[in-house]
């Protein structure tokens, strides 16, 4: 009896690995494995009233290497083109909320509210890392980070509730500053940091080059995305079959993200650019929103699916992250919250908006990882001491750590706020 059940544990094996062989031998049955998974956990995400994304990524954690094993590290590489065009579409969205007659009604109003709920994150996550011993310069660092926000859990969850008014322009003006914003802020932090940190190994560097570099890197996003828009407007204006706009559309922003990673510039905001353009040429170009809108389900199922395959339940085992995450999650999202509070009160905004925009700011993704492996991957600390290095390895746990619980419970919160927000019936 034990030899049947060991040669049947044998032979399960066999199986199991020969469908993992086959499923991260070939893209596109890695994709089809994604997409069925994402569906299912997303109908039933919804059916405990619970946003579809949420669904996805937990389909995502269940066929990553943390549980199932079933996509492996090097196919979700493979995978990576998907996420780039995701965000692409999402950026193009959020841009296009960006009309004069928007930004005229809400500009100041959104600007304000912008510089207080990233000042007061910042200030008070690297407060709270201070005071629980974590050293200055990387507790500066990590509240930088903190400012950063996830624009792609937002639209996806108003596009689902099919949400519009003052809350969600407000909504979408607030995180595409952010985006622009926490860059901003990061790159002034670093290259203080860096000649700190520089100067403390016996290295030379310029803070002021760290700066001029992001300061470039924001302009030429801007300018390649105004290009990048111009000339779809040019386009498409007098077309009236929505296939070839679609089609003109989808390729002009491939070649935006295209341009963007050799020219180390941010896909972001040169595709908020590209839709800001377009809606300040004409209103017409509304409609290229709508169109890709259509396109969108399964981009973003697949989107948050490959995000969930990342998430490492690992770091959980490990109490000292545990600590420093638990403390970076729950200032943040103190920090975002009364942040925009408080801009809200001094901007004399709505209630609506100063009670709820602010839980709408708590997902945390793609532009947190991003410049915390950039701080990993820079001259700065591959030249420093092993303990700045092992430092710079806890910060990369720390965001992860933050971006698996609030990708998790951000959409949850948000949906909730923007239904209460934006006055919506469920």
């Amino acid at each position: 009896m034990p030899t049947f059940f060991s040669e049947a544990h044998t032979t399960v094996n066999l199986v199991l690995n020969y469908f993992r062989e086959a499923i991260n031998g070939h893209i596109l049955l890695a994709i089809g494995i994604v997409l069925i998974a994402g569906y299912i956990l997303g109908k039933l995400a919804e059916k405990v009233k619970l946003p579809v994304i949420t669904g996805y990524i937990i389909a995502g954690i269940l066929l990553g290497e943390s549980i199932g094993s079933v996509i492996e590290i090097k196919m979700v590489k493979s995978l990576r083109p998907i996420t780039e065009v995701a965000l692409g579409l999402i950026a193009l969205v959020i841009g296009g909320e960006f009309s004069r007659t928007k930004l005229r009604a809400i500009g100041k109003n959104v600007v304000i509210i912008t510089l207080f709920q990233i000042g007061v994150t910042f200030l008070l996550v690297s407060f709270a890392l201070i005071l629980i011993g974590l050293k200055f310069e990387f507790a500066i660092l990590l509240g930088t980070i903190a400012t950063a926000t996830a624009p792609a859990a937002t639209v996806a969850v108003v596009q689902s509730l099919r949400a519009r008014g003052k809350f969600i322009d407000y909504l979408y003006g607030l995180v595409a500053l952010d985006d622009a914003g926490s860059v901003l802020l990061f790159a002034i932090v670093f290259a203080f940091v860096g000649t700190v940190i520089s100067k403390a190994n016996g290295l030379a560097t310029s803070g002021g080059i760290m700066l001029a570099g992001a300061f470039m890197e924001i302009l030429l996003s801007l300018i390649i995305g105004f290009i990048g828009g111009y000339i779809l407007h040019k386009a498409t204006h007098k077309r009236q079959n929505t296939s070839e706009i679609m089609i003109i559309s989808l390729g002009v922003v491939f070649i935006i993200i295209g341009f963007s990673h050799p020219l180390h510039l941010s896909p972001l905001i040169t595709n908020m650019m590209v839709g800001a353009t377009l809606v300040n040429f004409s209103t017409k170009n509304q409609r290229i929103s709508r169109i890709l809108e259509t396109l969108t389900p399964p981009i973003y199922a697949a989107f948050f699916a490959i995000a969930g395959t990342e998430l490492q339940l690992g770091i959980f085992a490990k109490p000292q992250i545990l600590i420093l995450g638990i403390i970076f999650v729950i200032f943040r999202m103190i920090g975002k919250y009364s942040g925009v509070y408080l801009g809200a009160i001094s901007s004399k905004s709505e209630s609506n908006i100063k009670n709820y925009l602010g839980i709408c700011m708590f997902p945390q993704a793609g532009v947190a990882i991003g410049l915390v492996l950039m701080i990993q991957a820079s001259p700065i600390i591959t030249n420093a001491t092993p303990q700045m290095q092992n430092l710079a390895i806890n910060m990369v746990n720390i965001i992860i750590f933050s971006v698996f619980v609030n990708e998790l419970i951000g959409p949850v919160l948000s949906k909730w706020a923007i239904i209460k927000g934006a006055e919506l019936t469920e």
